[in-house]
């Protein structure tokens, strides 16, 4: 069958409101989509009929204070927590970075890909990961990575929801998530981590912070080996050394090198479709770029391509668009000297 014919099959009995057979078309469907190699939306068919089913299971009239009742209170709850549930399509093939940080990722995900090898020795498996570095060196990414690469369903975690000023509450909230999450069996991602340490900022009591930090050690060392924490952060300094220890791997992403902005801007331009129009300019743009993320640095590019195909609009659209070069330069330059006064 294709997926045409099993698409046809899950409206007919959806709206025969046959409930088995629908189910069983789209279980169908799951394995159909892993076996044609679209594994991202098997695992999204999968995380909805999850939650449907579940939330049909406490559906309806509920006693306040019974099970059904307490599991509508929590997913309500939890649903303000969490910013995105998604999956990826991203792969290694998609990040520049160091050789260093690759090869821990590369370590990191080979644990993952070998659990039943490692199971049956009894050796834990590394599932808590910390990125840390400046903004915009790949941390989000590499989560992403790490996401596609497992084929596993991510939450991205709303900090702002979970930090709560009421005493007690931030340490609730994440244990909230943890459980949910745990569950699901998938990525939990914290980015801006460092934002649980601002706890102690709030004029309030001064054990609220070792409530947070007591709750997130307990929450990973009964995290559920298939399941994984990955929390990013831009101040490495700001987190607490017992959480630190807790952590099973910590991978810097540093700035990138002349030869890393030279792979940025050659998978930027992988599909071929731009030439630059002074080749000889690119290398001292490159070198004037050093000190930017790359982040920055891409955005300088794609902001160029734009300006200058605007440029070109109406020339023959045989020829390759020209990226200018001097427009490059002069969006490196301003990168620059913005980055400059936020440092000042």
């Amino acid at each position: 069958m294709s997926q045409a014919d099993y698409i046809k099959d899950i409206a007919r009995f959806g709206l025969e409101n046959d409930r088995e057979k629908l189910l069983d078309s789209l279980n169908e469907l799951i394995e159909h989509s892993k076996s044609t190699k679209k594994v991202n939306f098997a695992l999204q068919l999968q995380s909805i009929i999850k939650e449907s089913l579940r939330r049909q299971e406490v559906s309806g009239m509920t006693k306040v204070g019974s099970p059904s009742h307490y599991q509508q209170l929590q997913d309500r709850e939890t649903d303000e927590l969490i910013l995105e549930k998604l999956t990826s399509d991203y792969s290694l093939e998609n990040l520049v970075c160091s050789d260093m940080v690759r090869g821990k990722l590369l370590h990191f995900l080979q644990e993952h890909q070998s659990i039943e090898l490692l199971n049956r020795y009894q050796l834990p498996i590394s599932n808590k990961l910390l990125l840390h570095g400046p903004s915009g060196c790949g941390k989000t990414l590499a989560s992403y990575v790490i996401a596609g690469e497992l084929k596993k369903m991510m939450i991205v975690v709303n900090l702002g929801a979970i930090v709560s000023a009421k005493l007690g509450e931030t340490s609730k909230n994440l244990a909230k998530l943890f459980r949910r999450a745990a569950t699901e069996d998938c990525i939990i991602f914290l980015d801006e981590f460092d934002s649980l340490g601002k706890v102690r900022d709030y004029n309030q009591d001064h054990g609220e912070m070792k409530r947070v930090v007591n709750t997130i050690l307990q929450l990973f060392d009964y995290l559920p080996q298939s399941s994984i924490a990955i929390a990013a952060t831009n101040q490495k300094d700001m987190l607490d050394e017992a959480i630190m220890r807790r952590f099973d791997m910590s991978i810097g992403f540093p700035l990138p090198s002349m030869e890393k902005i030279k792979e940025l801007i050659t998978l930027t331009l992988r599909n071929g479709d731009f030439t630059f129009d002074n080749k000889a300019a690119v290398s001292g743009i490159i070198k004037l770029a050093e000190g930017l993320s790359y982040y920055s640095i891409q955005k300088t590019l794609l902001n160029t391509i734009k300006r200058s195909l605007f440029t070109q609009e109406g020339n023959s659209r045989n020829l390759k668009p020209k990226i200018n070069t001097t427009i490059w330069r002069q969006l490196v330059q301003e990168e620059k000297e913005a980055l400059q006064t936020t440092l000042a």
